[in-house]
């Protein structure tokens, strides 16, 4: 598929809200990156530290069988034994750098542009309820968010302080004293 007619509205087309995230299916983002759907899990496979459970799941064959029924265009799925993934908008961000090339990074910018539409569009719709328990559930969520954010945040913090303690460590250590060559016996 060609840069030209990826718009956001076949983007936003390709979006599922599955286990309460906005997500898209691994084939149809292989669909947008002109790849096999192969391609991108391979990709992922050999950088799994990149991809937690809250950027990429795989779904249960309910919410299979229900993406099939909804979808007619998931129906080679229907007698497939392979689950899908999916990806989270963080997931996408994070496939344009494994999948490293200038069409991966061009369709993520694009992916990630319907993500952030979607966004205001949810963020417009709050604005215009007044159901205080709505609100409220969308206020605990975004807390969570937060929360997981920082989680996540003082985690790469600790880990960065560690690297940094071992390359001080690395610069203190003594040098040899050896000489190289040949010891003269006395």
């Amino acid at each position: 598929m060609t840069h030209d007619v990826i718009t956001s509205v076949l983007i936003e087309s390709k979006f599922f809200l599955i286990r309460g995230k906005q997500v898209m299916i691994d084939r149809d983002l292989a669909e947008l990156y002109g790849v096999e759907t192969k391609v991108i899990n391979q990709a992922v496979k050999r950088n799994l530290e990149r991809f937690p459970e809250e950027f990429r799941f795989q779904l249960t064959e309910d919410e299979m069988d229900e993406l099939v029924t909804n979808c007619d265009r998931f129906n080679v799925l229907k007698h497939s034994s392979a689950l899908p993934y999916v990806f989270t908008e963080q997931g996408v961000a994070m496939l344009s750098a494994v999948l490293r090339s200038e069409t991966a990074v061009q369709v993520s910018i694009r992916i990630m542009n319907a993500f952030v539409q979607l966004r205001h569009f949810v963020s417009e719709q709050v604005v215009k309820t007044d159901d205080k328990t709505e609100l409220a559930e969308i206020r605990r969520l975004l807390l969570l968010h937060i929360d997981h954010c920082d989680k996540k945040f003082s985690e790469q913090d600790r880990k960065i302080s560690q690297i940094i303690q071992v390359l001080n460590n690395l610069l203190e250590e003594p040098k040899s004293e050896r000489k190289i060559g040949f010891r003269e016996e006395a």
